[in-house]
């Protein structure tokens, strides 16, 4: 597992263009030495204000938006264009603009779909999904995906991995149901750390004021269970990327004064 690394941007929009740009650079990367790209989406103002970036970027026609993967890192469980889901959200911010393969767009399923109300038997399938994917290079029950990146929450939620819930100390299931979240929608699907640690690159973005003391807690050796972002690595790299608000109460020492 990698060590965190921080770049801080003066302000969101920064931060949102030039992660966008960053995003492109890895795709294109993975496309060109596999044929292939999997990226974990995630929700929330800082992942659609990164694809809404994605959408209006000069180089997002370098991506073979037909050999590119999408995940998704966590779900509302709501009824199919639900505006909350994140998938609709996702949609509207980049996905329709864009010429992906239906079939490799994987959205996590919703509460009228299949499954029903159970959202335990939902999360089941999508980890039967996840599975599917996975090649015997992979070395486990998900793809080894080269991009995933989390919003960080007030509390240090990552995912739908909020602290102290039963989902946070998971270790063997990939996705899980989760019950009873703190902030609205209360039900919820979600991958767990076992998931979330394949990925060859881990992203936390937080912006913001109130992201602030997350950053700070998790990124002063607070727990997992306690702090869950402290908990968010990846294989090959783990990147924080912040803006200047919510890089606020760190010190300074944990990022170069030109990252700013």
């Amino acid at each position: 597992m990698s060590a965190p690394q921080l770049v801080v941007h003066r302000d969101k929009e920064l931060m949102a263009q030039a992660a966008a740009a960053r995003l492109i650079t890895r795709i294109v990367d993975a496309q060109a030495a596999r044929g292939s790209a999997s990226v974990v989406l995630t929700g929330g103002r800082n992942g659609n204000g990164l694809l809404a970036a994605l959408r209006s970027a000069p180089a997002r026609d370098a991506v073979d938006w037909s050999r590119l993967d999408l995940w998704w890192g966590d779900e509302r469980f709501l009824p199919e264009g639900d505006p909350e889901r994140n998938v609709t959200q996702a949609r509207e911010a980049l996905l329709d603009s864009v010429p992906l393969d239906p079939a490799r767009v994987h959205a996590m399923p919703a509460s009228d779909g299949p499954y029903g109300s159970d959202a335990d038997a939902a999360a089941a399938a999508y980890a039967e999904e996840l599975a599917a994917a996975a090649g015997p290079e992979d070395h486990g029950p998900v793809p080894t995906f080269d991009v995933l990146m989390l919003g960080v929450g007030p509390d240090t939620h990552v995912a739908s991995l909020f602290p102290e819930l039963p989902a946070v100390r998971e270790t063997e299931r990939t996705v899980v149901g989760v019950h009873g979240a703190p902030k609205p929608p209360p039900t919820r699907i979600s991958l767990t750390f076992p998931a979330i640690r394949a990925a060859r690159e881990v992203w936390l973005l937080a912006a913001g004021e109130d992201k602030a003391k997350a950053a700070l807690l998790a990124l002063s050796g607070a727990g997992p269970v306690q702090a869950p972002a402290a908990g968010a690595v990846g294989r090959s790299r783990t990147l924080w990327l912040l803006d200047a608000a919510a890089a606020s109460l760190l010190p300074r020492d944990l990022y170069p004064p030109a990252s700013a």
